[in-house]
């Protein structure tokens, strides 16, 4: 039985896209913002502004005070947040029905009218903020730089989605107020930008009330260059090896995949799953329970837009246990799926599990506004919240064979090792 949320989808004059979706199970509505700005967007000596802006947003706007867009909505029991990835960054509140209209009102104040209240204090202050950021969860975590290895490894110098979200502090350490400035005047207006509410509210009232205080704000947005085209696999392994003090010895092996939005990288994803991302796949059979020299085995797919995906699979080495050998087993499997393709267990599997993910993140209203908020961002049609799980469906074991074949050759690996150093390999011998 196909899916059904009801989708009612209006632009504005300004060009911002405004999407309602219904829900009255609970008395409470969803507000949430894609801003088609992310790392993918920055310059080169000007990373980590996406992220930055993410923080910068919270410091107050022209009639509001830094903090009191938490304080407000969470006085009226309302929760909210804001994310940054490579594609997009995001900010979302889910509110009582009855203060829907001061969250629409504090976010056209800020999405509009942030450089009123974007002062060098604030800079300084939301700066030091990002520099502890990145130490907690990137230079101080077993591994926290991991998957900043993997971006460098497997897109080339100066490819969008070469360096992470949370960018340079160099970068930011220079940036000046004046820098800040421009880069919120050409992202952050309402066509570059989609709000999402869904819930407790119908539709033409949604529509009025956004029209209402994100009517008057200007539409300046830059027009945003193609796609780049499609990033080939790698020609060859890349190889990067970092000696740390961490719990276990750990192989990230990293491939590029297909755009998103395309059934490749769908079927890209069931290979993945059938290598390492269910309980039942292959390398966790093999390596975890049967040979019992990996401690864990997953694998994860991530869908971007500008070029290219990216898929990877984990593998946490057992104490004691040779690196290379799990590294060798894994090649053993992608060979064996690249020749056999998936069984139909193993496709059932995939398909139930994306299923099951898929409906259990839908029943979430806030995380199906934010399904919305992105395919209608990233790919024009909110409708796809409908349509996503037939493509998955539709997956046969010939189109998982062939994305095998092209998207995880062996030799177009990237492998990030992180190892024990010298000092900690003797005191555990």
């Amino acid at each position: 039985m196909p899916l059904d949320y009801p989708i009612h989808r209006r632009t504005l004059p300004n060009g911002l896209r405004v999407v309602v979706s219904p829900d009255h199970t609970v008395p409470n509505v969803t507000v949430n913002l894609w801003v088609g700005v992310g790392s993918r967007h920055e310059q080169p000596g000007r990373t980590g502004f996406a992220h930055l802006f993410e923080h910068l947003m919270f410091q107050g706007s022209r009639g509001v005070r830094s903090g009191e867009h938490f304080e407000a909505l969470m006085a009226e029991g309302g929760r909210l947040n804001a994310t940054t990835w490579f594609d997009r960054t995001n900010y979302f509140e889910t509110v009582p029905s009855g203060a829907l209209e001061l969250a629409l009102w504090l976010e056209a104040d800020r999405h509009g009218h942030l450089l009123d209240a974007l002062t060098q204090d604030n800079l300084d202050n939301q700066r030091d903020v990002v520099k502890e950021e990145k130490r907690q969860r990137y230079d101080n975590q077993p591994y926290g730089n991991a998957l900043v290895d993997v971006y460098a490894a497997v897109f080339p110098e100066g490819h969008p989605y070469h360096h992470p979200t949370i960018g340079s502090m160099a970068d930011l350490d220079a940036a000046g107020v004046d820098d800040v400035h421009a880069f919120f005047r050409r992202y952050y207006a309402p066509d570059n930008t989609v709000l999402t509410l869904c819930g407790d509210v119908e539709p033409e009232h949604g529509f009025a009330l956004v029209e209402r205080h994100f009517g008057p704000l200007t539409a300046r947005a830059e027009t945003p260059r193609p796609p780049l085209p499609q990033l080939e696999p790698l020609a060859e392994p890349v190889r990067v090896v970092r000696r740390e003090q961490v719990p276990n010895d750990r192989v990230h092996v990293a491939f590029r995949l297909p755009v998103d939005g395309t059934d490749e990288l769908v079927a890209a994803m069931v290979a993945l799953d059938c290598l390492a991302g269910l309980s039942t796949s292959s390398l966790v059979r093999r390596l975890v329970r049967r040979e019992q020299v990996a401690v864990g085995a997953h694998a994860t797919a991530w869908g971007f837009v500008d070029g290219v995906s990216l898929g990877f699979v984990v593998l946490d080495v057992a104490p004691g246990a040779d690196p290379d050998l799990l590294e060798d087993a894994l090649v053993e499997e992608l060979e064996r799926l690249a020749t056999h393709g998936p069984t139909e267990a193993e496709l059932d599997a995939s398909i139930a599990q994306s299923e099951r993910g898929w409906l259990s993140a839908l029943a979430s209203q806030e995380e199906r506004a934010d399904m919305i908020s992105r395919f209608t961002l990233l790919h024009d049609d909110p409708g796809m919240v409908n349509t996503h799980l037939d493509r998955m469906r539709a997956v046969t074991p010939e189109r998982v064979l062939e994305a095998a074949r092209r998207w995880l050759a062996p030799q177009s690996r990237a492998v990030v090792s992180y190892l024990g150093d010298a000092d900690q390999a003797e005191a555990v011998a």
